[in-house]
């Protein structure tokens, strides 16, 4: 059962990852073809054909490695400044002229007679820009989707101010124990403050030390700094309010900041009770929110995360498990979410709407990076387009005319090999090294 549950887990995720490059690719398709512009082609994945169906003048179909898809847009390049768009095939030197050279060509030997007010380049810039941003808006859209979906829907686990357990006894957290089963309490422990004041589990604390007590995060900041004051508790028990009183102990614990460090702090001893909360549109957003400033971040840093993830792939130190991880790696934790035989299966499904929810956002992002070959790229390349006319216009000069993005092309050819560096690199760290949850 859980071989089988682990493969529906990872099925699952590569028809999502598939469905959402399909969308993304919809998101630059439809748009271009209602500016008029020539569509030949919309394919999900790369390598060989594996199915095809023309319609109209653009065919659709699927190929054999579901890892990324494309949409060709016939013009993307301006013919070069001495060159006639049906004659643009020229003899160069040098190596990067010949590339764009040929570039040039390549893109002209899908222009048919008629086809020359259809081009993608002479689109004025705001229709490129709408192009272009359409693919990474449809990720963005459809990881707020799934957020929805997962935390207005389903909802969240909300730790409560009501008990659901007492400890026994105080036991100090070190590193071997920080994340493995609590031993059983001994004679030589000390009795845990809560156990001496005679908190029960269902008790719910409604203030400490003469305050209110709104929520679970606010009662754990008041014990962790209260060291080993006095503490007076009001509970609401039965139906009555009740108040008990105890001292605090300062004991090593998980700081709450930081799961990888360990500090002294105030310790009470109860564990709250978890219920799933439904939430509103503001908490998808805050998260949408921190997501962005999270993923920017990590693109900011993607160097060094990934000189780590090389180390790890060839055993010189143990893999981040917040690094980044390839769709492989992505794959795999979608399996292990899948056949985790302790979770609820709604919480499986739910786990993998968030796995998908942030990809997309993370794929919505990481194209809006403005280098060719990325959506970015071409955005900032129409958005240079409009400044540079709109001052020619303001000061009364010619229109400067279209960008060349074609002069870009070795900046683009680069890009695509750190790109493909990086897959390759990610792709044998999560088989050598990978990334577990389970």
């Amino acid at each position: 059962m859980t071989v089988l549950m682990y493969t529906v887990g990872v099925l699952l995720f590569v028809f999502g990852v598939a469905a959402s490059i399909g969308l993304h690719e919809c998101g630059h398709m439809y748009p271009a073809k209602k500016f008029g512009v020539k569509v030949t082609q919309y394919f999900i994945g790369f390598g060989r054909t594996v199915w095809s169906r023309r319609r109209g003048e653009t065919e659709y179909g699927v190929k054999a490695v579901p890892l990324g898809g494309y949409v060709k847009l016939v013009g993307m390049l301006p013919p070069g400044p001495d060159d006639d768009p049906g004659t643009v095939r020229k003899s160069n030197t040098g190596m990067f002229a010949q590339i764009i050279s040929d570039a040039r060509s390549a893109e002209y030997e899908l222009v048919e007679e008629g086809d020359e007010d259809r081009l993608f380049y002479k689109l004025p810039w705001w229709k490129k820009v709408v192009v272009m941003a359409g693919g990474p808006m449809v990720n963005i859209v459809l990881a707020f989707l799934l957020f929805a979906v997962v935390f207005m829907g389903h909802g969240v686990r909300t730790a409560t101010t009501t008990v659901d357990s007492v400890s026994q006894c105080v036991i100090a957290v070190t590193k071997a124990n920080a994340t493995g089963p609590v031993r059983a309490c001994t004679p030589a422990d000390p009795v845990a403050p809560a156990k001496a004041a005679g908190l029960r589990p269902g008790d719910e604390i409604v203030g400490f030390n003469g305050k209110p007590v709104p929520d679970w995060q606010a009662l754990q900041t008041a014990i962790r700094g209260n060291g080993d004051g006095a503490a007076a508790l009001v509970v609401r028990r039965d139906g009555r309010d009740v108040t008990l009183t105890t001292k605090t102990t300062v004991s090593p614990r998980v700081d709450v900041n930081d799961p990888q460090r360990i500090t002294k702090a105030g310790f009470l001893g109860v564990s709250p009770t978890v219920v799933l909360e439904r939430q509103g549109p503001g908490f998808v957003l805050s998260t949408m929110a921190n997501g962005t400033w999270e993923t920017a971040k990590a693109l900011g840093t993607m160097p060094v995360k990934l000189y780590h993830v090389g180390r790890a792939a060839l055993g010189l130190e143990q893999r981040d498990q917040n690094g980044p991880m390839s769709v492989v790696g992505a794959g795999r934790v979608a399996g292990e979410m899948a056949s985790a035989p302790t979770v609820p299966l709604s919480e499986r499904f739910f786990s993998l709407l968030l796995l998908l929810a942030g990809l997309n956002l993370f794929l919505g992002m990481f194209n809006f990076v403005p280098l060719l070959p990325l959506d970015g790229g071409h955005i900032a390349g129409a958005l240079y387009e409009g400044a540079r006319r709109g001052v020619a216009r303001l000061r009364r000069r010619p229109d400067p005319g279209f960008v060349d993005v074609a002069r870009l092309l070795p900046v683009a050819y680069v890009m695509a090999g750190v790109i493909l560096v990086m897959s390759v690199v990610l792709i044998y760290a999560d088989i050598v090294a990978p990334v577990s949850f389970s």
